[in-house]
């Protein structure tokens, strides 16, 4: 499978990218997002929706999610990133098993963003957190690293 982008020297150091079968542009650099960061939200987007499918066809009471993801880059160049976390808020009566297969199955099988950040030696980790019912403050939180 094939796919083209293209990314375009605008002025100072801004670029603007777009990929040929259209979608959005997106601003690199000064007044946008730096291409690492942008690689940490197409990492989150990847697995988020990954995640939602998942749970959905468990049949699973999901009624949103926020996905949250940090990295630490190494000091010398390259500067890659050598750990990924990714917190996943869960919204709904989901059962906290059904959710951490969707999570293992994303970052395992499906996330084809995933699967580049991992082969790049970066360690990848996660957290869940599941809010059940209308209050939040009826929250239920079970955070577990891997």
């Amino acid at each position: 499978m094939s796919v083209k982008g293209r990314v375009k020297w605008v002025d100072g150091m801004q670029f603007v990218g777009s990929m040929e079968d259209g979608g959005c542009s997106i601003i690199l650099g000064d007044g946008g997002i730096s291409p690492m960061r942008l690689l940490l939200l197409s990492v989150a987007g990847c697995t988020a929706y990954d995640v939602v499918m998942i749970l959905k066809k468990m049949r699973e009471p999901i009624e949103g999610l926020e996905v949250e993801i940090s990295g630490e880059r190494r000091e010398e160049y390259p500067k890659v990133y050598t750990r990924v976390h990714i917190h996943y808020r869960i919204y709904g009566n989901v059962k906290e098993e059904k959710a951490r297969r969707a999570i293992e199955l994303s970052q395992d099988k499906y996330c084809s963003a995933s699967a580049q950040v991992k082969l790049s030696g970066a360690e990848l980790t996660y957290s869940l957190e599941i809010v059940r019912g209308d209050d939040e403050a009826m929250m239920s939180k079970s955070v577990a690293e891997r």
